[in-house]
């Protein structure tokens, strides 16, 4: 049995010395039968005997060694509490000592180690302490393990979270930040914050620390990035803007010039007509580029309705050339029909323009999931992945004369609806842009509407 102090108990140890003194007593008795005749005699004289050589042996050799081993235990025991300063004197050369000085050399290791995890745990905690994201680590029972300055500051107005449960931490928190913390995955939202709203961004992993699932969660800012991004569109709107006005009003200003040196020679005066035709060609392609700009920063909010398929469908085919594939949903849609037809026909154009045959053109509509899918397809010179990527930027386009506008305008409009626009390269050459539209809410009183 062994006690919390690490040392052998009573009975262990009397047992040890009957055992010595025993094996001591069989061997005088057998030594001394050999001179004494007289059995009892023989036994007195053998335990006698026997006695102090069983103390000395048990002092000299046994007692060391149980003493090395008692303070092996509660070496041991001391490592296993984290109290790795524990230190046994060498004083042997023999087995015993080799193992003393193993176990000196472990406890110098794991000295060395445990210093060098609790420096680093101290210089992780300093670097999180100051990052500008949120920071918050939860155990199994969503109770808060670790929180940062930052998390503090904005989920729990700078009080300490460690020991609380993340629910009611974030329980008078806005109803984005709990959708965002509950949902799995990288997750974007939005709040006010001093009156003006801000975007952030939220992330959640898993780990297994000391045997026990850990959540942790990271919440950053946009601010920032989405001051740049608005800067960087910004200039890149007054660059195409400057470069639009500057190809239309250089040659309004040169044909503006003409005309005057024609007024003053009348027998020029037939060419008057072709030079009032290109200024008004080119006041009128300024004008048009123009309200396309005003058009993307003006978009109206959809007023979405329930509208049969067949109907719409029917009535976009008499305004842009397309082949329907497939069967159209039997059940309603729900959209604004201006705006989805101002998407679908901009759409359209673009595959036109690719260098698409006119027949492989095509429009698919069908259920999908609780929505409907709307997949543009064509078989034109199709777009580069990076093209790809970049397409429904605002301003961009591989077009001599686009604007980048369409494909942001159609991204507003269905992206205003709830859904979401993708572009992907179509199998044996073109491209397929897809549109995703949620279905009719549940509501008795809906009824579809013809477009």
């Amino acid at each position: 049995m062994r006690h919390r102090s690490g040392q052998i108990g009573i009975p262990r140890r009397v047992l040890l010395s009957v055992i010595v003194m025993l094996a001591m007593t069989v061997a005088m008795t057998w030594l001394l039968s050999r001179v004494i005749d007289n059995p009892i005699g023989l036994c007195a004289l053998a335990t006698a005997c026997a006695f102090p050589i069983a103390y000395l042996t048990n002092r000299m050799i046994v007692g060391p060694v149980r003493n090395i081993l008692v303070a092996l235990g509660d070496g041991l025991l001391s490592f296993s509490e984290r109290d790795y300063g524990v230190r046994i004197a060498r004083q042997r050369d023999d087995d015993v000592g080799e193992l003393v000085r193993r176990f000196n050399r472990l406890g110098e290791m794991l000295k060395t180690e445990h210093n060098d995890i609790y420096q680093r745990e101290i210089l992780l905690e300093t670097v999180l302490e100051s990052t500008p994201q949120a920071v918050v680590l939860c155990n199994e029972a969503d109770r808060v393990v670790f929180a940062n300055l930052t998390a503090r500051a904005l989920f729990y107005g700078g009080k300490r979270m460690e020991g609380l449960v993340l629910a009611e931490v974030l329980a008078k928190n806005p109803g984005e930040v709990r959708e965002a913390l509950k949902g799995e995955g990288d997750f974007l939202f939005t709040v006010e914050r001093g009156g003006e709203l801000e975007t952030f961004g939220a992330a959640r992993r898993y780990f297994t620390i000391s045997t026990q699932q850990h959540t942790l969660y990271v919440v950053k800012s946009l601010a920032r990035e989405m001051a740049q991004k608005e800067a960087e569109v910004w200039k890149k709107a007054i660059r195409v803007i400057s470069h639009e006005l500057n190809n239309s009003l250089a040659p309004i200003t040169s044909l503006v010039h003409s005309a005057r040196l024609i007024t003053k020679n009348p027998e020029h005066a037939h060419r008057l007509e072709a030079v009032f035709d290109t200024i008004e060609e080119r006041a009128v392609h300024l004008k048009n580029f123009l309200d396309g700009y005003a058009r993307l920063a003006k978009l109206p909010r959809p007023t979405p309705r329930a509208v049969l398929w067949t109907d719409f469908l029917g009535g976009l085919q008499k305004l842009c050339a397309f082949r329907l594939s497939g069967e159209p949903p039997r059940g309603p849609g729900w959209f604004d029909p201006p705006q989805l037809e101002q998407v679908i026909i901009n759409l359209v154009k673009n595959a036109a323009e690719s260098g698409s045959p006119p027949e492989e053109i095509v429009l698919e509509v069908q259920a999908s999931g609780e929505g409907v899918e709307l997949r543009v397809l064509d078989r034109g010179k199709g777009m580069a992945d990076d093209v790809i990527r970049r397409a429904v930027l605002p301003f961009y386009s591989t077009k001599k004369t686009g604007s980048g506008l369409g494909l942001a305008l159609c991204r507003d409009i269905i992206d205003a609806h709830g859904g979401r626009l993708s572009i992907a390269p179509r199998d044996g050459g073109g491209v397929v842009v897809s549109v995703w539209l949620p279905g009719v809410p549940e509501a008795s009183d809906l009824r579809p509407q013809a477009s």
